[in-house]
Protein backbone atom coordinates (compact mmCIF):
# COMPACT_ATOMS: atom_id res chain seq x y z
CA UNK A 1 0.00 0.00 0.00
CA UNK A 2 0.96 3.50 -0.74
CA UNK A 3 1.58 6.35 1.84
CA UNK A 4 -0.96 7.90 0.30
CA UNK A 5 -3.85 5.42 0.94
CA UNK A 6 -2.59 4.46 4.55
CA UNK A 7 -2.49 8.24 5.80
CA UNK A 8 -6.35 8.89 4.37
CA UNK A 9 -7.40 5.31 5.86
CA UNK A 10 -5.61 6.71 8.81
CA UNK A 11 -7.77 10.09 8.70
CA UNK A 12 -11.01 7.69 7.92
CA UNK A 13 -10.64 5.89 10.70
CA UNK A 14 -10.64 2.83 9.36
CA UNK A 15 -8.21 0.82 11.83
CA UNK A 16 -5.90 -1.60 11.17
CA UNK A 17 -5.90 -3.04 7.42
CA UNK A 18 -6.78 -6.75 7.22
CA UNK A 19 -3.46 -7.29 5.36
CA UNK A 20 -0.61 -4.78 3.83
CA UNK A 21 -0.06 -6.94 1.00
CA UNK A 22 -1.80 -6.13 -2.05
CA UNK A 23 -1.39 -8.12 -5.29
CA UNK A 24 -1.67 -5.99 -8.32
CA UNK A 25 -1.96 -7.27 -12.55
CA UNK A 26 -2.03 -4.27 -14.48
CA UNK A 27 -3.25 -3.68 -18.18
CA UNK A 28 -5.77 -6.64 -18.03
CA UNK A 29 -7.30 -7.10 -21.75
CA UNK A 30 -11.35 -6.66 -20.91
CA UNK A 31 -12.79 -7.39 -24.59
CA UNK A 32 -16.32 -5.03 -25.25
CA UNK A 33 -19.11 -6.47 -27.17
CA UNK A 34 -17.62 -4.72 -30.65
CA UNK A 35 -14.59 -5.88 -30.22
CA UNK A 36 -12.57 -3.26 -28.44
CA UNK A 37 -9.88 -4.28 -25.81
CA UNK A 38 -10.19 -2.31 -22.56
CA UNK A 39 -7.24 -2.41 -20.17
CA UNK A 40 -7.76 -2.76 -16.37
CA UNK A 41 -5.71 -3.60 -13.06
CA UNK A 42 -6.79 -5.75 -11.03
CA UNK A 43 -5.93 -5.18 -7.06
CA UNK A 44 -6.72 -8.11 -4.63
CA UNK A 45 -5.18 -9.26 -1.39
CA UNK A 46 -2.88 -12.21 -1.03
CA UNK A 47 -5.03 -15.24 -1.72
CA UNK A 48 -7.64 -13.26 -2.36
CA UNK A 49 -9.98 -15.45 -5.29
CA UNK A 50 -13.17 -15.61 -4.42
CA UNK A 51 -13.58 -12.23 -2.40
CA UNK A 52 -16.14 -9.50 -3.15
CA UNK A 53 -15.25 -7.66 -6.24
CA UNK A 54 -15.17 -3.62 -6.43
CA UNK A 55 -15.50 -2.12 -9.99
CA UNK A 56 -14.41 1.30 -10.59
CA UNK A 57 -14.77 2.09 -14.38
CA UNK A 58 -13.37 5.38 -15.39
CA UNK A 59 -11.99 7.70 -18.05
CA UNK A 60 -9.62 9.45 -15.65
CA UNK A 61 -6.63 7.05 -15.39
CA UNK A 62 -6.71 3.81 -13.55
CA UNK A 63 -3.83 5.48 -11.79
CA UNK A 64 -6.09 8.30 -10.64
CA UNK A 65 -8.19 5.34 -8.41
CA UNK A 66 -5.29 3.96 -7.03
CA UNK A 67 -5.34 5.03 -3.90
CA UNK A 68 -9.34 4.02 -3.60
CA UNK A 69 -8.28 0.17 -4.86
CA UNK A 70 -5.23 -0.39 -2.56
CA UNK A 71 -7.93 1.12 0.85
CA UNK A 72 -10.93 -1.62 -0.60
CA UNK A 73 -8.00 -4.35 -1.24
CA UNK A 74 -6.66 -4.23 1.97
CA UNK A 75 -9.74 -4.49 4.09
CA UNK A 76 -10.87 -7.41 2.22
CA UNK A 77 -12.21 -7.16 -1.58
CA UNK A 78 -10.76 -7.41 -4.70
CA UNK A 79 -10.70 -4.04 -6.96
CA UNK A 80 -11.32 -4.07 -10.95
CA UNK A 81 -9.97 -0.27 -12.29
CA UNK A 82 -11.17 -0.39 -15.95
CA UNK A 83 -10.11 2.61 -18.10
CA UNK A 84 -13.37 3.38 -20.34
CA UNK A 85 -13.14 2.96 -24.10
CA UNK A 86 -10.98 5.12 -26.01
CA UNK A 87 -9.03 6.25 -22.69
CA UNK A 88 -5.60 5.84 -21.35
CA UNK A 89 -4.74 2.83 -23.07
CA UNK A 90 -8.07 1.34 -24.04
CA UNK A 91 -9.07 0.93 -27.48
CA UNK A 92 -11.70 2.71 -29.47
CA UNK A 93 -13.39 5.99 -29.49
CA UNK A 94 -14.87 7.59 -26.26
CA UNK A 95 -18.18 9.14 -26.73
CA UNK A 96 -18.43 10.11 -23.57
CA UNK A 97 -21.62 8.74 -21.49
CA UNK A 98 -22.75 7.63 -24.55
CA UNK A 99 -21.44 3.66 -24.73
CA UNK A 100 -21.12 3.07 -20.90
CA UNK A 101 -23.82 0.66 -20.78
CA UNK A 102 -22.88 -1.72 -23.21
CA UNK A 103 -19.28 -1.62 -22.21
CA UNK A 104 -20.34 -1.81 -18.59
CA UNK A 105 -22.57 -5.16 -19.31
CA UNK A 106 -19.47 -6.75 -21.17
CA UNK A 107 -17.00 -6.26 -18.45
CA UNK A 108 -19.30 -7.46 -16.03
CA UNK A 109 -19.72 -11.17 -18.61
CA UNK A 110 -15.62 -11.10 -18.85
CA UNK A 111 -15.94 -10.61 -15.21
CA UNK A 112 -17.87 -13.88 -14.77
CA UNK A 113 -15.67 -15.92 -16.63
CA UNK A 114 -12.86 -15.00 -14.55
CA UNK A 115 -11.57 -18.25 -12.16
CA UNK A 116 -10.88 -15.48 -9.24
CA UNK A 117 -14.40 -14.03 -9.62
CA UNK A 118 -16.22 -14.59 -6.74
CA UNK A 119 -19.56 -13.53 -8.24
CA UNK A 120 -21.05 -10.43 -5.85
CA UNK A 121 -20.10 -6.76 -7.41
CA UNK A 122 -19.92 -3.38 -6.13
CA UNK A 123 -19.40 -0.34 -7.76
CA UNK A 124 -17.66 2.83 -6.52
CA UNK A 125 -17.17 6.00 -7.67
CA UNK A 126 -17.55 9.81 -8.09
CA UNK A 127 -18.72 12.27 -10.86
CA UNK A 128 -18.56 10.07 -14.06
CA UNK A 129 -17.40 7.07 -12.66
CA UNK A 130 -21.01 7.37 -10.49
CA UNK A 131 -22.34 7.77 -14.03
CA UNK A 132 -21.50 4.57 -15.03
CA UNK A 133 -22.92 2.58 -12.42
CA UNK A 134 -26.51 4.11 -13.03
CA UNK A 135 -25.64 2.89 -16.55
CA UNK A 136 -25.41 -0.93 -15.50
CA UNK A 137 -26.90 -1.45 -12.51
CA UNK A 138 -30.54 -1.91 -13.07
CA UNK A 139 -29.48 -5.27 -15.25
CA UNK A 140 -26.70 -7.09 -13.42
CA UNK A 141 -28.34 -9.13 -10.07
CA UNK A 142 -24.66 -9.84 -9.10
CA UNK A 143 -24.60 -5.91 -8.19
CA UNK A 144 -25.00 -5.95 -4.51
CA UNK A 145 -24.05 -2.68 -3.99
CA UNK A 146 -23.49 0.96 -5.31
CA UNK A 147 -21.60 3.75 -3.72
CA UNK A 148 -22.54 6.94 -5.55
CA UNK A 149 -20.83 10.22 -5.07
CA UNK A 150 -21.54 13.79 -6.69
CA UNK A 151 -23.55 12.22 -9.65
CA UNK A 152 -26.82 11.59 -11.00
CA UNK A 153 -27.96 9.18 -13.59
CA UNK A 154 -29.00 12.38 -16.04
CA UNK A 155 -26.01 14.60 -16.78
CA UNK A 156 -28.54 16.81 -18.94
CA UNK A 157 -30.03 18.35 -15.62
CA UNK A 158 -26.40 19.58 -14.59
CA UNK A 159 -25.31 20.40 -18.42
CA UNK A 160 -28.31 22.82 -19.19
CA UNK A 161 -29.88 23.76 -15.64
CA UNK A 162 -32.79 25.74 -16.42
CA UNK A 163 -32.51 25.41 -20.12
CA UNK A 164 -28.90 27.33 -19.86
CA UNK A 165 -25.54 25.80 -20.70
CA UNK A 166 -23.09 25.37 -17.82
CA UNK A 167 -20.27 27.13 -19.69
CA UNK A 168 -17.81 27.19 -16.77
CA UNK A 169 -17.88 23.25 -15.75
CA UNK A 170 -18.25 22.21 -19.23
CA UNK A 171 -15.27 24.12 -20.59
CA UNK A 172 -13.51 23.28 -17.83
CA UNK A 173 -14.03 19.65 -17.90
CA UNK A 174 -13.36 19.96 -21.52
CA UNK A 175 -10.12 21.64 -21.32
CA UNK A 176 -9.10 18.02 -18.44
CA UNK A 177 -10.39 15.57 -20.44
CA UNK A 178 -9.70 17.06 -24.17
CA UNK A 179 -5.52 17.60 -22.90
CA UNK A 180 -5.68 14.16 -21.66
CA UNK A 181 -6.12 13.35 -25.26
CA UNK A 182 -3.69 15.17 -26.49
CA UNK A 183 -1.53 13.49 -23.91
CA UNK A 184 -0.85 16.76 -21.61
CA UNK A 185 -0.33 15.26 -17.78
CA UNK A 186 -2.37 15.93 -14.53
CA UNK A 187 0.15 18.71 -13.47
CA UNK A 188 0.68 20.67 -16.24
CA UNK A 189 -3.69 20.40 -17.33
CA UNK A 190 -3.84 21.63 -13.60
CA UNK A 191 -1.04 24.72 -14.27
CA UNK A 192 -2.69 25.83 -17.83
CA UNK A 193 -5.97 26.34 -16.81
CA UNK A 194 -6.01 29.53 -15.30
CA UNK A 195 -4.20 30.57 -17.77
CA UNK A 196 -6.51 29.32 -20.72
CA UNK A 197 -10.15 28.92 -19.77
CA UNK A 198 -10.69 32.65 -19.09
CA UNK A 199 -10.08 32.85 -22.83
CA UNK A 200 -12.51 30.54 -23.88
CA UNK A 201 -14.98 32.11 -21.08
CA UNK A 202 -14.93 35.19 -22.94
CA UNK A 203 -15.20 33.44 -26.80
CA UNK A 204 -17.87 34.28 -29.46
CA UNK A 205 -19.10 32.29 -31.01
CA UNK A 206 -18.82 29.38 -28.39
CA UNK A 207 -18.16 27.15 -30.66
CA UNK A 208 -14.75 28.35 -31.14
CA UNK A 209 -13.73 28.17 -27.24
CA UNK A 210 -12.83 24.37 -27.24
CA UNK A 211 -10.26 25.57 -30.17
CA UNK A 212 -9.12 28.65 -27.96
CA UNK A 213 -8.56 26.16 -24.78
CA UNK A 214 -7.10 23.38 -26.71
CA UNK A 215 -6.02 24.32 -29.77
CA UNK A 216 -8.47 22.07 -31.35
CA UNK A 217 -12.36 20.97 -31.55
CA UNK A 218 -13.17 18.48 -28.78
CA UNK A 219 -16.31 16.47 -30.58
CA UNK A 220 -18.40 16.25 -27.35
CA UNK A 221 -18.23 19.71 -26.65
CA UNK A 222 -19.35 20.73 -29.92
CA UNK A 223 -22.24 18.12 -30.07
CA UNK A 224 -23.35 19.70 -26.49
CA UNK A 225 -23.53 22.79 -28.17
CA UNK A 226 -25.73 21.39 -31.16
CA UNK A 227 -27.39 19.77 -28.29
CA UNK A 228 -29.76 22.86 -26.52
CA UNK A 229 -32.96 21.57 -27.24
CA UNK A 230 -33.82 19.34 -24.22
CA UNK A 231 -35.18 16.93 -27.58
CA UNK A 232 -32.10 16.08 -28.95
CA UNK A 233 -31.02 12.89 -29.81
CA UNK A 234 -27.91 12.99 -27.38
CA UNK A 235 -29.97 13.08 -24.50
CA UNK A 236 -31.38 9.87 -24.93
CA UNK A 237 -28.20 8.16 -25.16
CA UNK A 238 -26.90 9.63 -21.56
CA UNK A 239 -30.02 9.18 -19.82
CA UNK A 240 -30.43 6.50 -17.19
CA UNK A 241 -32.70 8.03 -15.04
CA UNK A 242 -35.86 5.69 -16.15
CA UNK A 243 -34.20 2.95 -14.60
CA UNK A 244 -33.21 4.07 -11.87
CA UNK A 245 -36.19 2.72 -9.88
CA UNK A 246 -35.77 -0.61 -10.86
CA UNK A 247 -32.27 -1.00 -9.36
CA UNK A 248 -32.92 -3.50 -6.42
CA UNK A 249 -28.71 -3.22 -5.30
CA UNK A 250 -28.40 -0.70 -1.82
CA UNK A 251 -27.59 2.25 -2.75
CA UNK A 252 -25.56 4.84 -0.97
CA UNK A 253 -25.44 8.68 -2.21
CA UNK A 254 -23.03 11.16 -1.09
CA UNK A 255 -22.37 14.44 -2.28
CA UNK A 256 -22.29 18.49 -1.83
CA UNK A 257 -24.70 21.69 -1.08
CA UNK A 258 -22.35 23.04 -3.97
CA UNK A 259 -22.62 20.08 -6.26
CA UNK A 260 -22.99 20.30 -9.85
CA UNK A 261 -24.71 17.24 -9.75
CA UNK A 262 -26.94 18.10 -6.50
CA UNK A 263 -30.26 18.59 -8.02
CA UNK A 264 -30.16 15.41 -10.12
CA UNK A 265 -28.95 12.87 -7.76
CA UNK A 266 -31.02 14.35 -5.18
CA UNK A 267 -34.13 13.52 -7.93
CA UNK A 268 -32.24 9.63 -8.39
CA UNK A 269 -32.94 9.12 -4.78
CA UNK A 270 -36.42 10.42 -4.59
CA UNK A 271 -36.74 7.76 -7.61
CA UNK A 272 -35.46 5.15 -5.30
CA UNK A 273 -37.38 6.11 -2.53
CA UNK A 274 -40.86 6.31 -4.38
CA UNK A 275 -40.00 2.65 -5.12
CA UNK A 276 -39.73 1.36 -2.16
CA UNK A 277 -35.78 1.77 -1.50
CA UNK A 278 -33.99 2.49 1.28
CA UNK A 279 -30.94 4.35 0.10
CA UNK A 280 -28.60 6.10 1.66
CA UNK A 281 -28.16 10.15 1.48
CA UNK A 282 -25.06 12.07 3.16
CA UNK A 283 -25.05 15.72 1.95
CA UNK A 284 -21.86 18.18 3.26
CA UNK A 285 -21.07 21.72 2.79
CA UNK A 286 -18.71 20.47 -0.19
CA UNK A 287 -18.44 20.83 -4.22
CA UNK A 288 -17.84 19.02 -6.89
CA UNK A 289 -13.91 18.75 -5.87
CA UNK A 290 -13.77 19.77 -2.28
CA UNK A 291 -10.75 18.02 -0.95
CA UNK A 292 -12.66 17.95 2.49
CA UNK A 293 -15.10 15.28 1.04
CA UNK A 294 -12.16 12.40 0.57
CA UNK A 295 -12.30 11.42 4.54
CA UNK A 296 -16.30 10.88 4.52
CA UNK A 297 -15.97 9.44 0.98
CA UNK A 298 -13.68 6.83 1.84
CA UNK A 299 -14.85 6.09 5.44
CA UNK A 300 -18.50 5.83 4.06
CA UNK A 301 -17.72 3.76 1.05
CA UNK A 302 -15.59 1.27 3.06
CA UNK A 303 -18.30 0.98 6.21
CA UNK A 304 -20.97 0.63 3.37
CA UNK A 305 -18.97 -2.34 1.54
CA UNK A 306 -18.60 -4.62 4.76
CA UNK A 307 -21.63 -4.09 5.51
CA UNK A 308 -23.60 -4.89 2.02
CA UNK A 309 -20.67 -7.06 0.02
CA UNK A 310 -18.47 -8.63 2.63
CA UNK A 311 -21.51 -8.81 5.42
CA UNK A 312 -19.28 -8.41 8.41
CA UNK A 313 -20.75 -5.25 9.65
CA UNK A 314 -24.30 -4.72 10.79
CA UNK A 315 -26.16 -2.22 9.16
CA UNK A 316 -26.18 1.51 10.33
CA UNK A 317 -28.68 1.88 12.53
CA UNK A 318 -31.01 5.20 12.84
CA UNK A 319 -32.02 7.49 9.92
CA UNK A 320 -30.77 7.14 6.55
CA UNK A 321 -30.37 10.75 5.92
CA UNK A 322 -27.52 12.95 6.89
CA UNK A 323 -27.18 16.50 6.04
CA UNK A 324 -25.05 19.14 7.00
CA UNK A 325 -27.20 22.78 7.98
CA UNK A 326 -24.75 25.38 6.43
CA UNK A 327 -25.01 29.05 8.51
CA UNK A 328 -25.00 26.34 11.85
CA UNK A 329 -22.11 24.41 11.75
CA UNK A 330 -24.54 21.41 12.21
CA UNK A 331 -25.18 18.17 11.14
CA UNK A 332 -29.28 16.61 11.14
CA UNK A 333 -30.17 13.27 10.40
CA UNK A 334 -33.78 13.22 8.76
CA UNK A 335 -35.84 10.28 7.72
CA UNK A 336 -36.18 11.32 4.41
CA UNK A 337 -35.27 13.99 1.75
CA UNK A 338 -36.71 16.71 1.56
CA UNK A 339 -37.96 16.91 5.10
CA UNK A 340 -41.33 18.13 6.19
CA UNK A 341 -41.33 22.27 5.76
CA UNK A 342 -43.95 25.08 5.62
CA UNK A 343 -43.41 26.73 2.58
CA UNK A 344 -43.47 30.36 3.66
CA UNK A 345 -43.84 33.24 0.84
CA UNK A 346 -42.29 36.68 0.89
CA UNK A 347 -43.10 39.34 -1.80
CA UNK A 348 -41.70 41.66 -3.71
CA UNK A 349 -42.22 45.33 -3.11
CA UNK A 350 -40.60 48.46 -3.99
CA UNK A 351 -37.47 49.92 -2.69
CA UNK A 352 -35.86 46.70 -2.86
CA UNK A 353 -37.93 45.07 0.31
CA UNK A 354 -39.48 41.45 0.92
CA UNK A 355 -42.46 41.05 2.93
CA UNK A 356 -44.90 38.68 4.23
CA UNK A 357 -47.65 41.02 3.07
CA UNK A 358 -49.11 41.07 0.03
CA UNK A 359 -47.81 43.35 -2.82
CA UNK A 360 -49.27 46.75 -3.54
CA UNK A 361 -49.94 48.78 -7.02
CA UNK A 362 -46.29 50.59 -7.89
CA UNK A 363 -44.47 50.55 -10.63
CA UNK A 364 -42.39 47.77 -11.52
CA UNK A 365 -38.62 48.12 -10.93
CA UNK A 366 -36.22 48.11 -13.75
CA UNK A 367 -32.55 47.61 -15.59
CA UNK A 368 -30.35 46.99 -18.25
CA UNK A 369 -28.85 43.57 -19.06
CA UNK A 370 -25.70 44.05 -21.42
CA UNK A 371 -24.32 41.35 -22.74
CA UNK A 372 -21.07 42.95 -23.82
CA UNK A 373 -20.58 43.29 -20.45
CA UNK A 374 -22.21 40.62 -18.07
CA UNK A 375 -23.15 40.27 -14.78
CA UNK A 376 -20.20 38.35 -13.29
CA UNK A 377 -20.15 34.76 -11.25
CA UNK A 378 -19.86 34.41 -7.45
CA UNK A 379 -19.22 31.17 -6.06
CA UNK A 380 -22.28 28.74 -5.91
CA UNK A 381 -22.77 25.24 -7.38
CA UNK A 382 -19.78 25.59 -10.86
CA UNK A 383 -16.79 23.58 -10.44
CA UNK A 384 -14.20 25.16 -10.40
CA UNK A 385 -15.89 28.57 -8.39
CA UNK A 386 -17.80 26.07 -6.28
CA UNK A 387 -19.39 27.89 -2.55
CA UNK A 388 -20.67 31.18 -0.68
CA UNK A 389 -19.10 34.17 -1.96
CA UNK A 390 -19.53 37.84 -0.61
CA UNK A 391 -22.01 39.62 -3.24
CA UNK A 392 -21.65 43.08 -2.05
CA UNK A 393 -19.95 44.34 -4.23
CA UNK A 394 -22.05 42.68 -7.32
CA UNK A 395 -25.31 44.36 -5.39
CA UNK A 396 -23.90 48.05 -6.59
CA UNK A 397 -24.05 46.86 -10.53
CA UNK A 398 -27.47 48.65 -12.42
CA UNK A 399 -27.98 45.11 -13.85
CA UNK A 400 -28.64 43.66 -10.41
CA UNK A 401 -31.82 44.22 -8.17
CA UNK A 402 -31.93 43.18 -4.56
CA UNK A 403 -34.97 42.79 -1.90
CA UNK A 404 -34.32 42.25 1.55
CA UNK A 405 -36.45 40.45 4.71
CA UNK A 406 -35.45 41.42 8.17
CA UNK A 407 -33.52 41.58 10.55
CA UNK A 408 -35.12 38.53 11.92
CA UNK A 409 -36.40 37.94 15.26
CA UNK A 410 -35.06 34.42 15.40
CA UNK A 411 -33.03 31.80 13.86
CA UNK A 412 -34.59 30.17 10.57
CA UNK A 413 -34.04 26.97 9.05
CA UNK A 414 -34.53 26.34 5.72
CA UNK A 415 -34.26 23.03 4.08
CA UNK A 416 -35.23 22.07 0.25
CA UNK A 417 -35.70 24.18 -2.61
CA UNK A 418 -36.32 27.81 -3.12
CA UNK A 419 -38.61 29.14 -5.49
CA UNK A 420 -38.21 32.60 -6.95
CA UNK A 421 -41.78 33.50 -8.82
CA UNK A 422 -41.39 36.20 -10.94
CA UNK A 423 -43.83 38.43 -13.14
CA UNK A 424 -41.33 39.37 -15.35
CA UNK A 425 -41.54 42.10 -18.44
CA UNK A 426 -38.38 41.73 -21.23
CA UNK A 427 -37.66 44.22 -24.37
CA UNK A 428 -36.53 40.85 -26.23
CA UNK A 429 -37.91 38.05 -26.76
CA UNK A 430 -34.76 35.41 -26.08
CA UNK A 431 -33.68 36.36 -22.12
CA UNK A 432 -32.83 34.86 -18.79
CA UNK A 433 -33.52 35.31 -15.29
CA UNK A 434 -31.28 34.62 -12.42
CA UNK A 435 -32.29 34.82 -8.84
CA UNK A 436 -29.74 34.34 -5.98
CA UNK A 437 -30.48 33.90 -2.08
CA UNK A 438 -28.30 35.31 0.35
CA UNK A 439 -27.51 35.84 3.76
CA UNK A 440 -26.51 38.95 5.00
CA UNK A 441 -24.66 39.65 8.13
CA UNK A 442 -25.45 42.38 10.69
CA UNK A 443 -22.71 44.11 9.40
CA UNK A 444 -23.68 43.63 6.01
CA UNK A 445 -21.84 40.76 4.38
CA UNK A 446 -24.10 39.37 1.71
CA UNK A 447 -23.15 35.75 1.91
CA UNK A 448 -24.37 33.78 -1.21
CA UNK A 449 -26.91 30.55 -0.21
CA UNK A 450 -28.17 29.36 -3.39
CA UNK A 451 -29.11 30.57 -6.56
CA UNK A 452 -30.95 28.98 -10.02
CA UNK A 453 -31.58 30.22 -13.37
CA UNK A 454 -34.68 29.91 -16.28
CA UNK A 455 -34.70 30.97 -19.70
CA UNK A 456 -37.42 32.27 -21.64
CA UNK A 457 -37.95 32.23 -25.37
CA UNK A 458 -40.76 32.05 -28.13
CA UNK A 459 -40.29 28.35 -28.07
CA UNK A 460 -41.84 28.09 -24.26
CA UNK A 461 -44.54 29.70 -22.40
CA UNK A 462 -46.03 32.84 -24.34
CA UNK A 463 -46.45 35.93 -22.39
CA UNK A 464 -49.61 37.67 -20.94
CA UNK A 465 -51.49 40.11 -23.06
CA UNK A 466 -49.54 42.50 -21.33
CA UNK A 467 -46.07 41.29 -22.06
CA UNK A 468 -45.10 39.83 -18.71
CA UNK A 469 -43.71 36.27 -18.23
CA UNK A 470 -44.78 34.14 -15.34
CA UNK A 471 -41.09 32.67 -14.58
CA UNK A 472 -40.38 30.31 -11.85
CA UNK A 473 -37.01 30.45 -10.89
CA UNK A 474 -36.03 27.03 -8.65
CA UNK A 475 -32.91 27.81 -6.95
CA UNK A 476 -30.59 24.87 -5.97
CA UNK A 477 -31.59 22.57 -3.02
CA UNK A 478 -30.10 23.57 0.74
CA UNK A 479 -30.22 23.38 4.34
CA UNK A 480 -29.49 26.42 6.00
CA UNK A 481 -29.49 28.47 9.19
CA UNK A 482 -30.54 32.23 9.08
CA UNK A 483 -29.78 33.28 12.66
CA UNK A 484 -31.43 35.85 14.27
CA UNK A 485 -30.47 39.56 13.51
CA UNK A 486 -29.72 38.82 10.48
CA UNK A 487 -31.62 39.08 7.26
CA UNK A 488 -32.11 37.51 3.51
CA UNK A 489 -31.93 38.89 0.59
CA UNK A 490 -33.23 37.96 -3.07
CA UNK A 491 -30.79 39.49 -5.92
CA UNK A 492 -32.01 39.38 -9.65
CA UNK A 493 -30.40 39.97 -12.63
CA UNK A 494 -30.01 38.01 -16.25
CA UNK A 495 -26.90 36.56 -16.15
CA UNK A 496 -23.99 34.80 -14.39
CA UNK A 497 -20.96 34.69 -15.83
CA UNK A 498 -19.48 32.65 -16.80
CA UNK A 499 -20.64 30.08 -14.65
CA UNK A 500 -23.57 30.26 -17.26
CA UNK A 501 -23.19 31.12 -20.90
CA UNK A 502 -24.68 34.74 -21.38
CA UNK A 503 -27.62 35.09 -23.34
CA UNK A 504 -26.69 37.38 -26.44
CA UNK A 505 -30.41 38.29 -26.93
CA UNK A 506 -30.56 37.50 -30.64
CA UNK A 507 -32.09 33.75 -30.74
CA UNK A 508 -29.14 32.55 -32.67
CA UNK A 509 -28.21 28.96 -31.81
CA UNK A 510 -25.62 29.20 -28.37
CA UNK A 511 -23.14 27.57 -30.54
CA UNK A 512 -22.65 30.32 -33.52
CA UNK A 513 -24.77 33.17 -31.82
CA UNK A 514 -22.39 36.34 -32.09
CA UNK A 515 -24.94 39.24 -32.27
CA UNK A 516 -25.00 41.86 -28.60
CA UNK A 517 -28.25 42.65 -28.06
CA UNK A 518 -29.22 44.56 -24.95
CA UNK A 519 -32.45 43.43 -22.56
CA UNK A 520 -34.43 46.34 -21.09
CA UNK A 521 -35.82 43.98 -17.89
CA UNK A 522 -38.49 44.61 -15.52
CA UNK A 523 -39.88 42.54 -12.42
CA UNK A 524 -43.49 44.05 -11.66
CA UNK A 525 -44.62 43.17 -7.55
CA UNK A 526 -48.58 44.22 -7.79
CA UNK A 527 -51.18 42.33 -6.78
CA UNK A 528 -51.86 41.60 -10.64
CA UNK A 529 -48.08 40.35 -10.73
CA UNK A 530 -47.42 39.34 -7.08
CA UNK A 531 -43.50 37.87 -7.45
CA UNK A 532 -42.59 36.21 -4.75
CA UNK A 533 -39.48 34.46 -2.91
CA UNK A 534 -40.66 30.90 -1.26
CA UNK A 535 -38.79 29.24 1.15
CA UNK A 536 -38.81 26.51 2.97
CA UNK A 537 -38.72 26.51 6.90
CA UNK A 538 -38.09 23.19 8.36
CA UNK A 539 -40.84 22.26 10.70
CA UNK A 540 -38.79 21.70 13.67
CA UNK A 541 -36.30 22.77 16.78
CA UNK A 542 -32.87 23.88 15.89
CA UNK A 543 -29.79 21.53 16.91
Amino acid sequence: MSLLSRGVARLAGLGRPLTRKVLVERDLPVPMGDGVICLADRYAPTGGDGLPLVLIRTPYGRAASRMYAEIFAARGCQVLVESCRGTFGSGGQWRPFQAEREDGLATVEWLRRQPWFGGKIGMYGPSYMGFVQWAIAADCPEIGALALQVTASRPRDMIYPGGVFSLRTMLAWTHLVGSQANGVNSARIAIERWRKLPRGYEQVPLAEADRQILGNHFPFFQELLRSEHPDAPLWAAMDFSHRVADVTAPVHMLTGWYDIFLLGQLADFRRLRQAGRQPQLVIGPWGHTSPGSLVPTVRESVRFFDTNLRGTAPPAAGDPVRIYLTGAGAWLSLPDWPPPTQQIQLYLHASGRLTETGPIHTPPDRYRFDPRDPTPDLGGTSDPGYGPRDNRNLETRPDVLSYTYGPLEADIDIAGQPTAELFARSSLPHTDFFARLCDVSPRGKSTSVCDGISRISPAGPQPQPDGTHHVQVELWPTAYRFKKGHRLRLLLSSCSHPRFARNLGSGEPIGTAASFRAADQEIFHGPQHPSALTIPVLRRGGP
